[in-house]
């Protein structure tokens, strides 16, 4: 079994701090300012240019999706790094439409990140007025799956409540009718297992910075199955997805397989910092982080019950149907979530009344939670929360 305090002693956590919120943006590993540093000074600042053939920057596209592929269920080769997780998300969606041409409906749920709504909007209005997005609730997905759709475009994980939807159920049925798959996977990487090749997914994207703790801005990453790699267009095609980059044709040629889905430079420094990230999840195994996981929300879950009446679980209450984050509503969620901030104790907020926890085993455990909830009940208890500074809204919730 995984030594969870070992995993957590590898990571430079606030004194004073308990932080839930790993799901949105993941802490500092321990050994990422010395490899920063080393990139900088021994690479950038001795290598210079030569960096890119002598330290390899070119290739960490492709290797760093190869560590993130083994978290993911991908096969070796078909996971790409880089660029953001829209512009992931606009190149798959893209891709998976021109494998469909007869048909002119993209699926989505009600509970997916707005962004990936705008960005399919944005693409959809570009194609034409023939083209819809199709909004049904997170629970009728299935049933709206139809012979109609030529996308499916899915976050495995909901944001807000943490619901879980059966990748490989919903893969089957768009199979079935014709359809193909776009799966994100920014709140699935890192907290729970997936197999991609095992349920037949076409396209996935997701990002780096929450589970994986790659930090802020860290790159995304796309998948594309192997049946498609080497017809699959990317739309937004960049120099690095060209056959030959250093060619310097004036007409666009597609790479081979995933590497096609590179667009532009790859960013070095981030890419370095999320390397050695990585590292950590040597030391375990996505089933093993799975069943701690669940141990530990279902801790969370039970002792705020107890100890906070006022508040109403938001996520589904079998953990086998949340990913790993816990979201409990309250009408003043914000102001108890800045209160919570306050005293070292870190989730957050999402509108309209969601106070969102990420459970992550790599550095959480028994007492992080218990902690966390002594705290919780005594600001709601008391009313902490009800104090002006708290109820003004910030930019980033």
């Amino acid at each position: 079994m995984t030594d969870f305090a070992a995993t957590k002693a590898l990571f430079a956590l606030p004194e004073g701090v308990l932080y839930l919120d790993g799901n949105s943006l993941g802490p500092l590993p321990a050994a990422v300012p010395d490899r920063i540093d080393a990139m900088l000074r021994e690479e950038w600042g001795q290598m210079l240019i030569t960096g890119w053939n002598q330290a390899g920057w070119m290739e960490m596209p492709m290797r760093l999706g190869d560590r993130i592929g083994r978290l993911i269920g991908a096969e070796p080769g078909q996971v790409a790094v880089g660029d953001t997780l829209s512009i992931k998300v606009y190149q798959a969606l893209a891709a998976a439409l021109d494998l469909r041409p007869d048909r002119k409906v993209v699926l989505s749920d009600t509970g997916n990140f707005p962004s990936d709504l705008y960005i399919a909007q944005g693409l959809l209005k570009m194609l034409g007025p023939d083209y819809e997005l199709r909004l049904v609730a997170p629970e009728e997905v299935e049933a709206a799956i139809t012979d109609e759709i030529a996308v499916t475009l899915i976050t495995e994980v909901d944001y807000r409540s943490g619901r879980l939807h059966d990748m490989a159920a919903l893969t089957r049925k768009a199979h079935e009718v014709g359809a193909v798959t776009v799966w994100d996977l920014a709140h699935s990487a890192g907290a729970i297992p997936v197999d991609l090749a095992g349920a037949g997914a076409d396209f996935a994207v997701g990002c780096t910075y929450k589970y994986l703790n790659g930090g802020p801005g860290a790159p995304a990453f796309i998948y594309v199955a192997p049946r498609h790699a080497g017809r699959a267009l990317p739309a937004l095609s960049g120099w690095l997805g060209h056959e030959a980059p250093f060619a310097f044709d004036l007409d666009y040629r597609a790479g081979a397989g995933v590497e096609r889905m590179r667009v532009g430079t790859p960013p070095v420094i981030q890419m370095a910092a999320l390397d050695c990230a990585l590292d950590i999840w040597e030391m375990t195994t996505m089933e093993q982080v799975r069943a701690r996981s669940i141990t530990l929300s279902e801790l969370f879950i039970a002792e705020v019950e107890a100890a906070c009446p006022g508040l109403t679980l938001a996520s589904p209450r079998d953990p086998q149907a949340r990913g790993s984050q816990v979201s409990f509503r309250f009408d003043e969620g914000y102001a108890a979530m800045q209160a919570l901030i306050a005293r070292g104790v870190i989730g957050d907020f999402r509108a309209p009344d969601i106070m969102r926890f990420g459970f992550t085993p790599l550095y959480l455990d028994e007492d992080d939670v218990r902690g966390a909830v002594a705290i919780l009940a005594e600001i709601l208890n008391d009313k902490l929360w009800d104090r002006a500074e708290y109820k003004a809204r910030k930019a980033v919730t």
